[in-house]
Order: C-alpha cells, then structure tokens, then sequence
C-alpha cells in the first residue's frame, strides 16, 4: 500500500467562460505524504483544490481515490470518502461558539435517533479535539465571530482534522497565523503523516512550502510546470516554475528623506496602548514591527480615526490636527490599506471603477451630490493603468478579481485622494510572489516621489527588507527603533519580546 496513490489525477481539465482554468493536469499523492501546491493568483489551484473537493466537476480527465473511480458531486459527498477542506474563505458559523463549530454536522445526540444534542458531550469532545491538537487555550464557550481571524482559522483546521480525513487539502491555512500558531500546524501536520493522512498545502509562503512539504507541484496559467523535491528545491527555483522568469523581492530604492510628515506623540487609549510615539518623515519607508496583539493595527486605526483615543497628539507637516473619523483623515492627507481588504477594504459586490473612487466621491460630485460619470472613469482608468490591475474592464465585480489584483485596487482607492502618508497594514498578506513584488516596487517608487510610508507587516523579510526605520512596539507600547543598518532580525525580536515569556511568543 505504501507504493500506491492515494490520490491520482489524469488529465484533468476545467473550463470556465472565456478562461482556460485547468489545462491537462497530472500527478498523484501518496499516503502520508505532504504535497505543496503553489503558483501565482490565477495559475488555477483554488480551482483544482474544488474540483477535488466536489465544489466544481472537471470537464475531462479522471481522478482515483484510494483506487477507486472518483468524481464527486457535491463536498459532502467527498468529506464522507475522506476528503475534508480548508477553504482560503472560512467556513466557520460566527454565531456558534467553538465546540459547536468544532461538531458541526456531527453533533453526540442525548439519545439515538434523538434530535435533541448532548451538549455535555459536545463540550467533553470538543476540548478532546483541541487538546490533541495542542491548541486547548482555545475557549470552547467563545463565540467563534468575536475570535481574531487566526484562532478563527485554527477552528476551520481542528474541525477539518477531527473527521478522520484520509487526505486535508489546505488553501492558504497560514494566511492569519502567528509564527507559534504556525510551528502548532506543523506539528499537527506531522501527526497527520504519522497516522497516513495526506495533506495538500497551498500557500503563497514559499519557505512555508519548503519547509513542510515532501513534494512541491507547482502551476502555471492552467497547466502544471513542474514538480520538485522540496528537499532539493530553492525559493528561486520554485519562482522560475512559477512566473518564467526571476523576480527581484523587496525592491527597494534610494529616496530623499525629509521631514516628517506624521508625527506620533504620547497616543494612548483606555485599554492596549500606552504612550506610543514615533514619526514618518517624507521618502521614508517606517516598519511597524511586533508580535500579535502588540497594538499596531490599533495604533494604525486611531491614526486614521477609526477607533477613539484617549491621549496623545497627531502631527501633520508640524502642525497638531483633531482626527475623530476617517473622513478627518482623509482630509488631512492620510490613508489606510487595511489588513483585511475583503471587509475592511473594498466592496466586493461593487465593479473596479466604484471601488478606485469610492474615497474622493465628494471630489468627481457635481450639484445634488451627483457623481461626473466621466470624470470618475478617467479617474479609475488611471490607476488601472498605472498600477496594472488585470481586469477585464472597469465594471468587472472586484469579488472576481485575483487577491493580488484586489490589493491593487484598495492601493488605487487611497492613491486616487493623493495622501502625504499611506499606511499599510500587512501589505502583501495572501498575495502570489509576482504581486508582493509589483507592490514592494509601488512602495519604493511612492516614498520617491515624497509620500511617507508606515508599512505594519508580520513578516520578517518584508520589514528587513523595506523599511528605512523599523519602529518595535510589544504590550501596546513602543519598544525599540531602529535604523535600517542597524535593524536586524534577532534586535527586532528582543524588542518584540521585552514584557513577554518567550514561549509565549505570538508573532
């Protein structure tokens, strides 16, 4: 049995209107094997991760599992073979707590046959599941909406390994993780080895990808370009498979730093955050560094007038200014790429054009609040243009775009109000290489033109790699600054982790 597939795909094909998602695709997976799956937003591999699941039927070619013909017709029907999926967009219920979201569908009866739940036994099997998993800290009585979206995400993957799955595909399972919540899915992952369990992992974190895989598959525009042994492959070799060409990461340029455009002093509110300060002068590129739950969203929202704050001065170009909403902000020249752009970020049932200008409506607004139809086209064909969102027109839905596509598209949304200060709340999370590198360059060529830049991001590289500052905050309080020679991995941690255990750590 060890020989055999578990999973086996011949030459399958899936066509969508005018777009070629699937083109001849082969390959196989072993029990007990971790097979990494990777490419740029759009090569196909949500679409493959579907089809296998039961969301979509493929239009030609096979696949066996377990040796067995198989082409399910819905994803119930592949969770009962043995296939459990952990879907890029969470499937998670918000109003159920954690041990029924944990049980759905799978709920211990009081009696047979009784429709009635034994919620004793729910709660007793719910704490099993998460003590095996390592990750019991989880209350099992919270209410799964008001958890952060990584423990959200660690409920999406306990749920999916507790059903006995012979094969876990997992989208994008990291996308939201803390590094500590990242070593606990890896050792999840090996249990699953241990046991025979299979796992599909997709992830736009090629170290992830090499680190945990057996096997990489990676795809190209529909079809597949190559497999590698993660063992013997490189982050470039992977990139070459999946673009065709190499990429320069964090390009970051020279730029005439001036003054400061923003100036933080003595912010604090009423719970997390104490005395924060730090500036951002023109051209400069600042990284806000920490671990989870540090408050640099927080301190991001406060400047931008989302949240209140209790103390403290915002300085714009040396001037104090009042910031109670956004629209202040926006007004005094600041905007906010927020860290989740799908509900903080755009509209997603609205087309590109809405979007781009959704931020200067009283700017193209005629009398009676009347919208210049033809300026607010202009307008977004601009920024289409000049950041190359790939979209077939102006009015196509964002919901259809690529995730690095709809990133450009919230950047086009703040660029189109002509900010003195952008901030960036985990800029490239859940983009393809090929995009993290278009906005990395977008970035070096705003700070060039004199735009200051506050770029919040949990990745190392990212911070090491752009910033000309990287300010540390740890507890809602700001622990270090450093310049960009003097920043380096092991001094940001130590700052990060000053009121902290360090096996707490949460990055």
């Amino acid at each position: 049995m060890e020989n055999e597939s578990l999973l086996s795909i011949e030459h399958l094909s899936k066509q969508f209107p005018g777009v070629h998602a699937l083109e001849d695709i082969d390959f196989e997976i072993k029990p007990g094997e971790v097979v990494g799956l990777v490419g740029e937003n759009g090569a196909g591999k949500s679409t493959l991760i579907n089809i296998i699941s039961g969301v979509f039927k493929q239009d030609r070619g096979h696949m066996k599992f377990n040796g067995m013909e198989f082409r399910p017709d819905s994803p119930q029907e592949a969770q009962s073979l043995g296939i459990s999926t952990i879907h890029q967009e969470l499937a998670v219920v918000p109003g159920l707590n954690v041990a029924q979201n944990l049980l759905l569908n799978h709920e211990p009866r009081l009696y047979a046959h009784s429709s009635f739940i034994d919620f004793k036994q729910l709660a007793r099997n719910a704490r099993a599941i998460l003590s095996d998993l390592g990750i019991d800290k989880i209350d099992i009585e919270a209410r799964v909406g008001d958890l952060t979206i990584a423990l959200r995400q660690m409920v999406e993957i306990a749920r999916a390994v507790s059903q006995d799955a012979r094969l876990i595909l997992m989208d994008e399972p990291t996308s939201a993780l803390s590094s500590k919540e990242v070593k606990t899915l890896y050792e999840i992952i090996g249990k699953l080895k241990a046991k025979g369990v299979s796992v599909v992992f997709v992830s736009h974190r090629l170290e992830e990808v090499l680190q945990i895989s057996d096997r990489i598959i990676v795809m190209r525009d529909g079809h597949r370009s190559g497999i590698l042994l993660a063992k013997d492959a490189t982050e470039e070799m992977v990139i070459n498979l999946m673009v065709g060409r190499g990429i320069g990461l964090f390009p970051k340029s020279k730029a005439e730093i001036g003054l400061p455009v923003l100036e933080i002093r003595n912010l604090s509110d009423k719970s997390l955050i104490r005395d924060v300060s730090f500036s951002v002068r023109r051209g400069e590129i600042v990284g806000l560094a920490g671990l989870v739950g540090a408050g640099r969203t927080e301190v991001a929202r406060m400047i931008c007038g989302a949240d209140p704050h209790s103390q403290g001065k915002i300085v714009i170009d040396g001037r104090e200014v009042r910031i109670n909403n956004p629209t202040d902000a926006v007004r005094q020249g600041i905007g906010l790429v927020p860290e989740d752009r799908k509900s903080q970020g755009l509209v997603m049932l609205m087309n590109v054009e809405e979007n781009v200008t959704l931020a200067i409506l009283d700017r193209i607004s005629r009398i009676f609040s009347l919208i210049n139809r033809r300026i607010q086209t202009e307008k977004a064909n601009r920024f289409v243009l000049a950041l190359a969102i790939a979209t077939p027109g102006l009015q196509q839905c964002v919901a259809n775009l690529s995730g690095g596509n709809q990133q450009k598209v919230v950047l086009a949304k703040w660029l189109s109000v002509n900010p003195k200060v952008l901030i960036l709340d985990e800029p490239t999370r859940g983009i393809d290489v090929g995009a993290k590198a278009e906005v990395h360059a977008l970035m070096s060529k705003l700070a060039r033109e004199g735009m200051g830049i506050l770029m919040i991001s949990s990745e190392m590289p990212e911070i090491l790699g752009m910033s000309d500052r990287v300010v540390v905050m740890c507890n809602g309080r700001v622990t270090g600054e450093f310049s960009r020679e003097d920043a380096s991995e092991e001094a940001i941690m130590t700052s990060a982790t000053k009121f902290m255990n360090v096996e707490n750590l949460m990055i």
